[in-house]
């Protein structure tokens, strides 16, 4: 009988943990690593040859948007497809439970502008076989996986719980009782096994609201007060265990990263803050708030950054975008149905404030973005132009180019904006800092524009292999060991003796990112825009092979890791060594 299930023989082992790599086998029994050294190839019932390949721990994702995605689609893609082999869910505050069935429909209407998911998709796809957030985590748990999932308690379903519909958007202070309420909603939650707890507070005036309700008001933990964010922090404290995730904006850059701070130091616990991004033409931003997270950790606050390290751009159409929300004109007329949009988007008394008020935030500025899926053949020829070139040639205004050919062409025509992050001297400098995370994929959010799920495999070609920013190494440890350390993923995110069997084996010199498509694989025929990878010889998750030769294998190995209390019994174990 076989000493292990697999043998990983003759591969360039990078552990997760900064040690030089280094020739060697793994030896993985009962989902776990059995072995790492030499082995003899016949101690084991399967053999995988890495020769010549790189063995290293599965990345885990930090910030995905997977809650209803992950019931119809076991690998949560994006994502899984580029080695991802753990992801968080329920970020930014927002996620299905608890939800009362009348308010349903409500919820998932609310995640089709803030994330863009599509309703049908949603209706279609998500079981609803839960109430409570115990409840959810049972159904997660239930449903087939091929990538470990990890939850944040998200705030918002809590706030309506408790306060309704009306006064949770409204923006109520508590009282006492209700407090007490949405904290005991809290323990119960992570008692099931949530990870701790997360909130989008993007304030609702200025530059800060970019990501609102589907009607265009605010969500609800937008307008939640500072108090009842204290309150929250105090059960981490009191549990000493679980982290935060906040992406908070309000115009006071001073302001918020005191806050950021007062969460980390009330809780005692880890705050993810969102996002650190460089902008090409106001590097004093990323700047500045590199220098604030150095000094967070010279004074022992736990405030991590995760930076935004895909150049991924956004193509899309008027069908469906949502990112000039900032903008009040501009939201006002992306809101409402196809037709009113559709309407609005024509009125030429609507037009003034549209040019005067032009975005620049989540795309740099508006007269560069490009026109690249023109419908009519009349308009062809306006086919790579941006909207500048186009509009000096037609002799219009750059907002008139893109709307008289977006109403025209029934809001089908598609247009490119380039990432306002572009210039690789400044990602280096964000790559630099050693303790910035990687990622914030939004994975199974914005599918119809956006492909930064892309990013573990972006970051060996582009920061690793290309740019030769920093090592493979150092890669590992950041978009593995360093996010598991600070998630609570117990025994994951490196390779080694008694830790679960989260493992790729890839062929680095020929690692690619290939190229966007369109595919119509969502429930409801809804379709979205992908970009799948090249090079992953075999992943594996709790030691079984989830993907092979860049192939799903369609092996549902993985699990809900259920955190702190409520941690599975495996993963319990491997904290107790």
């Amino acid at each position: 009988m076989a000493k292990f299930d697999r043998v990983i023989k003759n591969g360039m082992i990078i552990d997760g943990t900064r040690v030089p790599r280094y020739r060697g086998d793994i030896g993985i029994r009962d989902g776990v690593i059995a072995e790492i050294g030499h082995i003899d190839a016949a101690d084991g019932a399967e053999v995988i040859d890495a020769t010549g390949l790189i063995v290293a721990p599965g990345f885990i994702d930090l910030h995905t948007h997977y809650d209803a995605q992950l019931f119809w689609d076991p690998y949560c893609t994006i994502s899984g497809w580029h080695g991802i082999t753990s992801v968080v869910i329920g970020n930014c505050g927002f996620g299905f439970a608890p939800v009362q069935p009348e308010a349903r429909e409500r919820a998932m209407m609310s995640m089709t502008r803030v994330e863009a998911i599509p309703l049908p998709s949603m209706e279609a796809g998500l079981p609803w076989d839960w109430v409570t957030f115990p409840e959810f985590l049972d159904s997660v748990d239930r449903a087939p996986k091929s990538v470990n999932i990890l939850p944040y308690v998200p705030i918002s379903p809590l706030l309506i719980w408790v306060l309704g519909f009306e006064d949770a958007k409204a923006g109520r202070l508590p009282t006492d009782a209700e407090h007490a309420e949405i904290c005991r909603l809290l323990e119960e939650s992570l008692d099931a096994g949530g990870c701790g707890w997360s909130a989008q507070r993007m304030l609702p005036t200025g530059p800060a609201a970019v990501q609102r309700d589907f009607d265009g008001t605010p969500m609800p933990t937008d307008v939640m007060h500072d108090e009842t964010c204290r309150e929250l922090a105090k059960v981490l404290r009191r549990r000493n265990e679980g982290f935060m995730q906040m992406l908070l904006v309000s115009g006071d850059n001073d302001k918020d990263q005191k806050f950021y701070e007062e969460m980390a130091e009330i809780s005692g616990r880890p705050m993810i803050m969102n996002v650190v991004q460089a902008f090409d033409h106001r590097p004093e931003i990323h700047r500045r708030v590199l220098a604030w997270l150095q000094s967070c950790r010279e004074r022992g606050i736990q405030v991590v950054g995760q930076g935004l390290t895909t150049d991924a751009g956004f193509t899309f159409t008027f069908e469906d975008w949502n990112l000039f929300d900032d903008i009040d004109a501009w939201c006002e007329a992306t809101t409402g149905t196809f037709e009113e949009r559709k309407q609005k988007l024509a009125d030429p008394e609507r037009r003034k404030a549209l040019r005067e008020n032009m975005p620049r935030t989540a795309t740099g500025p508006l007269d560069q973005i490009v026109i690249v899926g023109p419908q009519l053949d009349k308009n062809k020829e306006w086919l790579d132009h941006s909207l500048a070139l186009a509009g000096e040639k037609m002799g219009k205004h750059p907002v008139d180019v893109m709307l008289d050919m977006a109403v025209e062409e029934n809001l089908e025509t598609e247009f490119f904006a380039a990432p306002p992050n572009g210039r690789i001297d400044y990602l280096k400098e964000i790559v630099d800092d050693p303790y910035v995370l990687f990622g914030v994929s939004d994975g199974g959010a914005h599918t119809k524009f956006l492909t930064a799920g892309r990013y573990p495999t972006e970051t060996l070609v582009k920061i690793v292999r290309d740019h030769a920013m920093i090592s493979l190494e150092e890669a590992h440890w950041r978009l593995s060991a360093l996010p598991a350390q600070l998630a609570g993923f117990v025994g994951r995110g490196v390779l080694r003796k008694g830790a679960p069997a989260d493992i790729l084996v890839y062929d680095y010199e020929n690692l690619e990112v290939l190229e966007p498509e369109i595919v119509h694989d969502l429930p409801a025929g809804e379709w979205r825009r992908v970009q799948r990878a090249s090079g992953y010889r075999y992943v594996l998750v709790n030691g079984e092979v989830t993907i092979r030769d860049d192939q799903p294998t369609n092996v549902h190995s993985d699990r809900l890791l259920r955190f702190g209390t409520g941690a599975t019994q495996a993963d319990a174990a491997i904290a107790a060594e």
